[in-house]
Formats: structure tokens, sequence, C-alpha cells
């Protein structure tokens, strides 16, 4: 429905394309007026001008679907000399019909109304203004209306009920009630449709400033990030000197039980080593440097190859649901991440037994994750995405937070439900891609 007020071209170009649609119903609903009024009252109306305005109307329309046509911007000002446009052609059909006397006056106000729904403030005060004007000239000027003896109405074309209670039929009295009875349907159509789309807008801005505030919050966490990883880098460098020191001081058989213990010890500090080498080559790279195309089966396959090493005592049932092998999906270091934290967030609490199940065709990949956990609390599935929320002991929720503002970066959708019989069920949606990574991709 209109777009108001004007917050971007598209929206623009919808308002004229609703004011092409209006400007037919006016034609059509004017023409069968005319018609009824000559051909089915037998009033002796004078229809040559009247014809010719409607010409004129047709003929602005034809020039405005012509412009719809072409994508050149539509802007206010353009907007706005549609409505005067309007507001001349309702006139000058009011002058050949009576004037103000003409019961149909109120369309002047029509015009009036659109622009105040969808331009801004001062467009609404010219409006006022020309739209007044029109009106006041039309009191003192205009064809009169010919006058209708009682007797040329035929009962069966009015209300019954209006012709028994009134010895002299008046013209301006009925037509005031079928400017009433048509006003009411489009105001109850046009007005209710003008709200639901200013509630839709208010509904994006929501999200807009919600999604603001969001990345507020990763740009700050990726800013302490990058502090944390270069007040962490020498630390880690001394621990992995005095390791390999210990190792080789400790080299016998006699110390197989310390050496292993250190082994994993070093393994552990080499990971922590590699994932901050990581952020650090990551930082400031844009999606399509940061990854690039993967056939999604074999994408899931080293990823839940990688995710078993890290931790290799839970048990993970992984299942995939199809062979579509031509689709692909973009396989960012940032979107791994994601989900190993949320595959490692199931194993903190259900370590017995987690499930990965895949499907997907060619554009979209469907993820299921199961755990059986203690759940999550319904109460903390709204505020997921928004902001970290602190759901394990030695947890700040900063993992899930990142996890699902990737996602959605990223073009997935991402919801954590309480599962039917206990535990977690997470469900992500991740778009997927058909041809090289190149920006010529068919998602």
């Amino acid at each position: 429905m209109l777009q108001s007020p004007l917050d971007s071209q598209d929206a623009a170009r919808q308002n004229l394309r609703w004011l092409f649609l209006l400007r037919n119903l006016m034609i059509t609903a004017t023409a069968l007026v005319i018609l009824i009024t000559v051909f089915g009252a037998g009033i002796d109306l004078d229809t040559d001008p009247l014809w010719n305005v409607l010409a004129a109307m047709a003929a602005l329309n034809c020039l405005t679907w012509f412009r719809l046509q072409h994508d050149y911007a539509v802007d206010e000002p353009e907007l706005f000399l549609h409505l005067c446009l309007d507001v001349v052609s309702i006139t000058a059909l009011l002058y050949f019909a009576g004037g103000a006397t003409n019961p149909m006056a109120w369309f002047l106000l029509l015009p009036l109304i659109l622009t105040a729904t969808i331009l801004p403030q001062k467009y609404t005060w010219y409006m006022m203004g020309l739209t007044c004007s029109c009106y006041t000239y039309l009191i003192g000027y205009f064809h009169p209306l010919p006058e209708i003896p009682v007797e040329k109405v035929e009962a069966d074309r009015l209300p019954s009920q209006a012709l028994a209670e009134n010895t002299t039929f008046e013209l301006h009295a009925f037509g005031t009630w079928v400017g009433f009875v048509f006003s009411a349907g489009l105001v109850a159509y046009f007005v209710v449709e003008m709200a639901n789309t200013l509630r839709e807008r208010e509904r994006k801005l929501a999200e807009v400033r919600e999604q603001t505030l969001i990345n507020e919050q990763v740009v700050a966490l990726g800013t302490l990030a990058a502090g944390a990883a270069h007040e962490m880098g020498t630390p880690l460098g001394t621990m992995a000197i005095i390791v390999q020191e210990l190792l080789e001081d400790y080299d016998g058989a006699s110390h197989q039980e310390l050496r292993q213990r250190l082994l994993i010890f070093k393994d552990q500090i080499d990971r922590c080593k590699n994932a901050l080498s990581v952020m650090s080559a990551s930082a400031g790279q844009l999606r399509a440097e940061a990854g690039h195309l993967e056939p999604v089966k074999q994408y899931l396959e080293r990823l839940i190859e990688a995710w078993r090493k890290q931790r290799p005592g839970v048990a993970l049932n992984f299942e995939m649901e199809s062979n579509i092998e031509e689709a692909n999906i973009l396989a960012e270091r940032t979107l791994s991440h994601a989900l190993m934290n949320i595959l490692n967030n199931a194993a903190d609490v259900s370590p017995q037994a987690i499930s990965f199940k895949a499907r997907w065709n060619q554009s979209r990949l469907e993820l299921l994750i199961e755990d059986q956990g203690p759940g999550i609390n319904p109460a903390l599935t709204q505020a997921l995405g928004k902001h970290p929320v602190p759901s394990k002991k030695q947890g700040l929720g900063v993992g899930l937070f990142l996890a699902y503002n990737t996602i959605e970066r990223m073009g997935g959708e991402i919801s954590m439900q309480p599962g039917p019989g206990g535990g977690t069920h997470t469900r992500i949606s991740l778009p997927l891609f058909t041809t090289n990574p190149k920006g010529q991709s068919n998602e």
C-alpha cells in the first residue's frame, strides 16, 4: 500500500503506482456515474466537456504508466505534481457538473489526504491551499446542474425509503447519500491499508535500530578481542617456550606420563595461538575475501571432523539427508567458528549424546542440532542474538551472541527452542550457491 513518508526510491515508485491505480478507479467511477445519470435517470446533462476532462485524465494516466516502465528515480516534487494535476482534473469535472453544489465535491479532499499520508508536511500545506482555492472558486463559478422534475424519477432507481418520506425528490440529498457510501468504503479500505503500511514501516525502523545496537556491540567485542589477542600473545609465547624446554629436559622413557601431559598442554597452547592468529589475520577482511565456495557435503564433513578432534569424548550422531553435489556454501572461518561454538555448547550440557542433522536443496541448507541437556529457558529465547546472555557457570554468552550475528550476517536464520522430550533444538538455515563466488552466484 502507500508508503509514508518517502524514505526510499522504491517507496516513491510504489506510491506513484498506487496513484496510477487510484486515478484509473476515479476515471472508471466517473464514467459510470455519467452513463447512469444520462441514460439511466434520463437527466439532460452536458456530457461533452465531462468526456473531454476524462480523456485528458486518461492521457495523463497513460503518461504515468509509461513513466513507471522506466527506472528513473521518482522524487517528492514529481508525486506532488501528479496530485496537483488530480486536483485540477477533479475541479474541472465539478465545474461542468454543478460546482460546489455537486454532492461529489468532497472528492477534492482525496488528494489532500494522500498528500498528508505520503509526503512531508510542507507539501500538505501547499495542497491545502490549492484545494481550498479550487473549492472556493467552485462556489461562485460553475455550470449548474439541470433541474429534475420529480415525475421523471423512477422509484425503482432510488432508495424506496427516501421516496416514501419525501414528497419532493432532491438530487443533492441522494447524491450526498451515494457519496457518503462510496467515501465510507474508500476510507475503510485505503485508511486501513495506509495504517498497515505505517505499522510495517515502524516495525522495520525498530529492526534497523535494534540491528544498529547489535552491530555496535559486535564492534565493541571485536575491539576488546583485538586487545585481548595482543595481550595474550606474549604469555602464550612464553608458555610455549617453557613447555618446549621441559619436553627437551624430560625426553627419557621414565617420564612418559609427564611428557604426555606436556604434549597436551603444548597442543592447547598451539590451539590458542592459532585462534589468535586467525583473529588477527581475518580482522577487517570482507566476507568475499574471507571465504570461498565449497560443496556442502565436503564442508560439513570437514567441519565435523575438525570438531571431533577438539571434543573426542563426545558422542555425536551426524546425519546428512541430501546428495545434491552442485550446491555450494560460502565457507567462512567465522561461520565455521559459529557452528563449532553451537556444537560445543551442546556438548557441554549433553556430553553423552548430541545429534547434527543436515539436509539441503540447491538454495538452502537446513541444520538441526539436538542435545539431551536440561534445555533452554523459554524466557531467554527472545534475548538470544540481541545481546550476550550468560547461560553457563563459566560462560558469558558471547560465543552464542557472535554465532547468531554471524549466521544472520550471511543471510541465514537461527532459532533455539526447548525440545519436546527435553534438551534444546537449534535450527539453522543458510543460503547456498550454485556457481563461483565472484558475485555471480545464484542463491
